[in-house]
């Protein structure tokens, strides 16, 4: 059964949904970017169905000045609160949940890293972890050497190449900063996470292909239960891959 719910959160109010279920175990989705409750696609709202079919109750929630919520949008890294208040309305709204998983995607990822021991959740999935934009127009080194290893086995990239079907500048600018490592330094989210992911049990879903994921690979080193998937999809919307997310998020319910 699909409900609506309205919350406080620091004098504003926030909309959410709960799909209601008959085990402890509960699902609260945080959304990335400035998306809402449902999702792209109502992916979101389609993946909350399918799981509470399955027994787990699951929560979504618009933070604050996104979709039907009140307030002003102050971005990821100020949604603390939002999610604490989000939890507790879960709590509220499904006294059966005894434990709760959070699980989002890109920066909501990140969100729950930093702030989920204040919002009381128990376990995290967490999927391509936001940590940084890169400084220019490319993607990251470790994508561009991927990129540029593929393309070397491809003969038809060769042909490419002698008929002038290759930008050479921007390759060649690729390829500095593929082997420039003059750079790299310890990145300050990354560390901010690994701080505060201790002691709380938690997996990564990574879209192999993805230059979000890619970068969030090569800057942990915390190690960990880290799972991949051989997709290009920041948002897992290439066939088969909803079903993997899905799979992925009933084996951490468990």
């Amino acid at each position: 059964m699909r409900e609506l719910i309205a919350f406080p959160c620091d004098g504003d109010t926030l909309a959410g949904t709960l799909d209601d279920a008959g085990g402890a175990t509960g699902l609260l989705i945080v959304s990335g970017g400035n998306e809402i409750r449902c999702g792209a696609h109502r992916g979101m709202a389609l993946l909350a169905a399918e799981l509470a079919a399955r027994g787990a109750p699951v929560f979504r929630f618009d933070r604050r000045g996104i979709g039907d919520s009140e307030g002003a949008n102050h971005g990821w890294a100020d949604s603390g609160p939002d999610i604490a208040a989000a939890t507790q309305a879960f709590r509220a709204v499904a006294p059966g949940v005894r434990r709760i998983v959070g699980f989002g995607n890109c920066d909501a990822a990140t969100a729950l890293a930093l702030f989920h021991a204040e919002a009381g959740i128990d376990a995290l999935a967490l999927a391509n972890p936001w940590v940084g934009d890169e400084d220019d127009d490319l993607p990251p080194a470790e994508a561009i050497r991927a990129h540029y290893a593929d393309r070397v086995r491809d003969p038809r990239q060769w042909l490419r190449v002698l008929r002038g079907g290759v930008d050479i500048g921007k390759a060649i600018k690729g390829l500095r900063k593929a082997s420039d490592t003059s750079s790299q330094t310890v990145n300050p989210i990354v560390e901010r996470m690994a701080t505060a992911l201790a002691g709380t049990p938690h997996r990564f879903l990574l879209a192999g292909g993805d230059n979000t994921a890619i970068r969030f690979a090569s800057a942990w080193s915390g190690g960990g239960d880290i799972r991949r998937l051989d997709s290009n999809s920041h948002s897992f919307a290439k066939p088969g891959d909803g079903a993997w997310l899905r799979d992925q998020l009933v084996d951490a319910l468990r």
